[in-house]
């Protein structure tokens, strides 16, 4: 006969048995070299958490269709209470994640983890990094403003050079012949659902392997005694959480996610420049011009990314020390190596001059406002302005958000 639950933890646990889970978690052996290193995972599926949380409250504002996502967008950014920061925490979070995914990636491959047995789980991560990177890419058509649009249209342009396929691939993106409603509801679609579901299911998969496996730890050949995840290691990764989230939460408070005017076409002098974490691939494509542009869009990332997932296969030897895997140590170098350097030239070409911010009364009235010669006649330079009241007109911003009066 079961025993009478005395408290409500009690009957809980009878029916669930979360107090074995909760044990198995936090009894987790942890070799005893592991350091702050190898609290570099933890604040990769933190990040994860956040940026759930925060895109999940945005959707409840965010319009995907082109006559309302920017002004959508914007009314978040600057009508929404606490909206500035929700959207900083968003934007900013992205980066701090792919930061700290190649952090991770280049600790796994300095310390040899991804040696016998753990290969399936350093190649469940190479594909959570590719995951990472497409939500960044597919996140930034959403606001539909200028740098949006222009870096979303070479985004297609070099799908479009890949050999054989890119045509097809081409016209998947767009949705159609051109980009727009089709465009946007698409990436929207892979960026809050097809994206979340796989990467929830890379992640689980991911920690599952590695709980099976356990932690790879320092490749000092001598072991020491294990210890439990709970406390030491606990907090540690609460301490390195914290510190993350801090400096996120501070960039998300005192820098402002980027908002220029809307989305213009027709603006074929607008200079596009994508995230900090694709001006290397940027850069890259000035070195191969023409004909040879697939080899520099297509050709070396796809090489560089096959190698890396399969590299427990090309390096199979036991031995971890990175200063006994010359040839693997030289050529991970030499990646690392390209791709800041190709990131630093991607700065320093970045165009200096700033673009039309959404928040200047010129990008958020329009070019109705702007034109023509209600407001030329009070705002023009030497300008007298209205010599009586009834010179004064009224014009209206129209959106989905409503009307506001703007005297002009």
């Amino acid at each position: 006969m079961m025993k009478r639950p005395t408290s409500l933890a009690d009957w809980l646990d009878a029916r669930t048995g979360y107090r074995a889970g909760l044990r198995h978690l936090l009894d987790e052996p942890i070799p005893g070299d592991v350091n702050w290193w190898f609290t570099l995972g933890s604040v990769l599926v933190f990040l994860i958490v956040v940026q759930f949380v925060t895109g999940a409250t945005l959707t409840m504002y965010y319009v995907p269709t082109p006559p309302y996502a920017y002004d959508s967008v914007r009314f978040i950014t600057t009508g929404l209470a606490f909206g500035r920061v929700l959207r900083g925490l968003h934007f900013f979070g992205a980066s701090f994640i792919v930061v700290f995914a190649v952090l991770h990636l280049l600790r796994v491959l300095f310390f040899g983890a991804y040696k016998t047995p753990r290969e399936v789980t350093w190649m469940t991560g190479i594909v959570l990094l590719l995951l990472v990177l497409a939500f960044g890419l597919t996140g930034y058509l959403l606001p539909w403003d200028q740098r949006a649009y222009w870096a979303t249209v070479v985004t297609i342009n070099i799908a479009r050079s890949t050999p054989l396929v890119g045509e097809w691939v081409a016209n998947l993106m767009r949705g159609g012949p051109v980009i727009g409603a089709l465009t946007l509801s698409r990436w929207y679609a892979t960026h809050v659902i097809l994206l979340p579901v796989a990467l929830v299911l890379s992640v689980v998969t991911h920690i599952y392997l590695m709980r099976r496996h356990g932690i790879a730890g320092h490749f000092n050949p001598r072991p020491l005694p294990t210890s439990p995840f709970y406390p030491v290691h606990a907090v540690k990764d609460t301490i390195v959480i914290a510190a993350v989230f801090a400096a996120l939460f501070t960039c998300a408070m005192v820098s402002k996610a980027p908002l220029e005017a809307m989305a213009n076409p027709s603006d074929a002098a607008y200079i596009p420049r994508p995230e900090w974490y694709f001006l290397g691939l940027f850069q890259l494509l000035k070195y191969f011009p023409g004909k040879l542009e697939p080899i520099g869009a297509i050709g070396i990332p796809t090489l560089i990314i096959a190698l890396l997932f399969l590299l427990p296969l090309f390096d199979p030897e036991p031995e971890r020390d990175p200063r006994a895997r010359p040839r693997v140590s030289a050529i991970v170098t030499l990646v690392v190596f390209a791709v800041s350097t190709l990131t630093w030239l991607g700065f320093r070409d970045t165009p200096k001059e700033q673009h039309l911010a959404a928040w200047e009364p010129r990008a958020i009235a329009g070019q109705d406002l702007m034109s023509g010669d209600k407001c030329t006649r009070c705002h023009a330079v030497g300008a007298r302005g209205p010599t009586s009241r009834a010179d004064a007109s009224t014009a209206t911003i129209s959106g989905f958000w409503g009307t506001s009066p703007i005297r002009t």
